[in-house]
């Protein structure tokens, strides 16, 4: 395992996620202000990504339900690193259609915050934007950090 996939091994919370628009490098936060999630990169190669919006109510009528999709990013899938790019073959997913699909991401470390970059594409939440990518950060779980987000503020 080279340093950036020893790097990259661990647990990791999601600080922010943002969407960058290429034309005017404007950037807002797609999903809210506070989402949350964790991505998960094991030492066998395998990565969990699971991420939701800020917000989130509990649904109980079907269409409901449906839309709490929209504020959801889950998958898995065996990962490996090529240079500053992570690629993940994708064998479960929230939604099918990446299943069997192989999604690049690039990313930086820097200490322990894991910034990631989605590759420039019209994005169909945005289409009206033109090209765009998610700007989405990590900070690793310790030990430490698990102790403080349980206790009471």
């Amino acid at each position: 395992m080279d340093a950036s996939a020893a790097g990259i091994v661990g647990t990791w919370r999601l600080l922010a996620y943002e969407v960058e628009v290429r034309a005017t490098g404007r950037r807002f936060p797609a999903m809210g202000e506070r989402p949350s999630g964790y991505t998960i990169f094991s030492p066998e190669g395998r990565v969990w990504f699971m991420l939701t919006g800020d917000g989130r109510e509990p649904g109980d009528s079907d269409a409901e339900m449906a839309r709490l999709l929209e504020s959801l990013i889950a998958y898995t899938g065996r990962y490996r690193i090529e240079g500053d790019d992570w690629i993940t073959e994708v064998d479960v997913a929230w939604n099918p259609a990446w299943v069997g699909t192989g999604q690049r991401r690039q990313f930086a470390l820097d200490g322990d915050r894991l910034e990631v970059l989605t590759p420039w594409r019209v994005m169909p939440n945005w289409a009206d934007e033109g090209e765009s990518r998610s700007i989405i950060t990590f900070e690793r779980v310790t030990v430490e950090r698990v102790a403080g987000a349980v206790a009471p503020e």
